[in-house]
């Protein structure tokens, strides 16, 4: 029987993986770029969460403010170097491909000679304490992670359902010409994109990293498992990342109870590979066809 400390594990391990992969659609399904620099994203706003909790304040405010605003300026940056000058040239998603995998490697570099190859923890936001009534355990992290992933997919449903500039990204999602044709402009729905994607990399960064620390390759297993939750729940489907952030998250959890850590990724992607073969586009992928030029 699997105990309650699994399960919580496995359930934050959900939350940040279904944030991450939920920034990959957008961009995927709005702007056809996969974006390969969400690695740089997350580690830049660790590192921003870290510099303001040393300097300012290691309150959770603090914390998250920062953060969060790193990401969504990498976002910005990400727009305006990968998108804002390719989107209308030949061949854009491999220039925007290849323009994101060497902002992804430059960002890297720079980020360690800024501030070293030496890891960084940032402060409990959540407490560091635990919760225990009987046999249910769980961390204040864990709980904290939950509520507040919970709580930021909750209200991003309701920005997308009711905003103006949450409809015009859905519209984007679901025909970019056809919403290019009622006057949505594609550049500033594209910057809008950006800085939601790059600000909910760096929530995810900021709660991952209450159980791991804060380092330049930081952005490279969160980069890779956003991925596979994003291809699994089929690229452009928000519903789609949740359900495969459920089964990754928890495959990660139980194996690495069960078997061991050393065989998470094989549990991982031989569960991928099971289910992409079932459905080539995902659980429930919304792009029947690739973006053409």
């Amino acid at each position: 029987m699997i105990d309650f400390y699994t399960f919580m594990s496995g359930l934050q391990l959900t939350c940040i993986y279904g944030i991450l992969a939920i920034g990959v659609s957008l961009i995927w399904s709005s702007l056809g770029m996969l974006n390969l620099a969400h690695g740089f994203t997350f580690a830049a706003a660790g590192y921003g969460a870290w510099w303001a909790s040393s300097t300012i304040s290691a309150s959770a405010f603090v914390v998250f403010t920062a953060g969060v605003t790193t990401g969504a300026l990498v976002g910005v940056l990400i727009y305006l170097l990968a998108f804002l000058y390719l989107h209308d040239k030949p061949n854009y998603p491999v220039r925007s491909l290849i323009a994101t995998m060497a902002i992804n490697m430059i960002g890297v570099q720079l980020l360690l000679w800024f501030f070293g190859p030496r890891m960084k923890p940032l402060p409990k936001v959540f407490g560091a304490g635990s919760f225990r009534y009987g046999d249910v355990f769980a961390t204040y992290s864990q709980i904290g992670t939950v509520i507040c992933s919970a709580t930021v997919l909750l209200g991003l449903l309701i920005w997308l359902s009711r905003s103006r500039q949450g409809l015009q990204i859905r519209a984007m999602m679901q025909n970019a010409e056809g919403a290019a044709l009622v006057g949505i402009s594609l550049r500033t729905t594209a910057l809008w994109v950006m800085i939601l994607a790059g600000a909910l990399a760096g929530l995810a960064a900021i709660l991952l990293s209450q159980t791991f620390f804060v380092s330049p390759h930081a952005g490279l297993q969160p980069l890779i498992k956003g991925l596979i939750v994003a291809l699994l729940g089929g690229l452009g489907s928000i519903a789609g990342a949740m359900i495969g952030a459920v089964i990754i998250g928890f495959a990660e959890a139980l194996t690495a109870e069960l078997l061991g850590g050393q065989y998470v990724l094989m549990i991982q992607f031989g569960l991928i590979i099971m289910i992409l073969l079932m459905r080539p586009r995902g659980i429930s992928g919304l792009l029947d066809e690739a973006r053409e030029e």
